[in-house]
């Protein structure tokens, strides 16, 4: 899956909208809500691998079944 930029730009706009709404404001509680919506961005990404490794019969490729953590 491609990552998405909307999505995150979306996540960011919302979490600005709802800290500038508010009359105590928490910079922890920012910092904390934009890093999971970054974690949570870069953690969807998916890694194709296209060349590089050789087995017996050929070239390796696709994609990895892997998650990033």
């Amino acid at each position: 899956m491609a990552l998405n930029k909307t999505q995150l730009q979306a996540d960011i706009k919302n979490l600005l909208t709802e800290m500038m709404q508010r009359e105590n404001t928490s910079i922890d509680e920012f910092a904390e809500r934009l890093s999971n919506s970054i974690d949570d961005y870069v953690k969807s990404a998916s890694i194709q691998y296209n060349s590089g490794l050789v087995a017996p019969n050929g070239a390796v490729t696709g994609t990895f079944n892997g998650n990033l953590n």
